[in-house]
């Protein structure tokens, strides 16, 4: 087997609890599912699984260009006085 050595990750003190609660459920303990991460990570030459925004999803994304339509065709727009120059 090969030769280990400890590494040290700084989380959060609640994703930490949460991690070790879910991976727990899982038979697992958190230094073995951050093994299978970085195992996985060399495999694939990549991080193994989609790192995802919810602000990029395909429902907001459609939201906002309806938003940025209403806008553009003068309707929602907030009812506040302009800012001119100088006026800040």
């Amino acid at each position: 087997m090969a030769e280990t050595i400890n590494v040290t990750i700084r989380l959060d003190r609640d994703v930490k609890e949460q991690a070790e609660r879910m991976f727990s459920d899982l038979g697992m303990n958190l230094s073995t599912a951050f093994n299978i991460f970085t195992r996985q990570a060399l495999r694939q030459g990549k991080i193994p699984f989609e790192i995802y925004d919810p602000f990029y999803s395909e429902k907001n994304q459609t939201e906002l260009s309806r938003r940025i339509a209403d806008i553009e065709a003068g309707k929602n727009l907030a009812a506040h006085e302009p800012i001119e120059a100088g006026d800040e």
